[in-house]
């Protein structure tokens, strides 16, 4: 009998993960696609122009990088932020972006993937998926090894590099419906 039961408990998550992944899929086909960007919204929460840093110590959390937990990247500083309730953050490190950047503004979080080939043939793990510009999905990854080429940049790519440890944190952090916030 347990293991009738465990079988069941795992069709059951299996059909929830599905279903929710299917439900986000749905969601964001219906966003319409605004200046060939996807599943934003501009939000007075977030600076639309550079927000000021602290000069002293770069890896402060920027003003104007929104409210509540959250991922917060920005696009000029190739940085990310993990927020924590009370705008506490965990982790901040820097990332190696795509060819593609995403617009400031809020996004969620909307797919993940445990392993996957990047666009560049590069296998890679942990990949959170936020945004899409024109036919290009951004999201953040870590390179299952270190990349033994500079990406192409003639291919026209989303993944935002992280290191293997930091790719962990991420992935442990911004699941489903997580808010990221886009900065300069």
């Amino acid at each position: 009998m347990p293991s009738t039961s465990a079988g069941i408990v795992t069709g059951l998550t299996t059909a929830a993960l599905v279903t929710v992944g299917v439900l986000a899929y749905q969601a964001s086909a219906t966003v319409p696609a605004t200046l060939g960007r996807a599943h934003t919204s501009a939000t007075p929460e977030v600076a639309a122009a550079k927000a000021p840093r602290d000069t002293r110590h770069p890896a402060a959390l920027p003003g104007g990088s929104g409210t509540g937990e959250r991922v917060v990247y920005s696009v000029d500083d190739d940085r990310v932020w993990l927020v924590a309730a009370g705008d506490k953050v965990t982790r901040t490190f820097e990332v190696t972006p795509g060819t593609v950047d995403p617009a400031p503004g809020s996004y969620w979080v909307t797919s993940r993937s445990n392993t996957v080939t990047g666009t560049d043939g590069t296998p890679i793990e942990h990949v959170v998926r936020f945004a899409t510009v024109g036919s290009v999905t951004i999201g953040f990854s870590a390179a299952v090894a270190a990349p033994t080429a500079p990406a192409d940049p003639t291919v026209r790519t989303g993944g935002i590099r992280e290191t293997r440890p930091d790719g962990n944190a991420m992935w442990t952090f911004a699941t489903i419906g997580r808010k990221v916030i886009v900065i300069r």
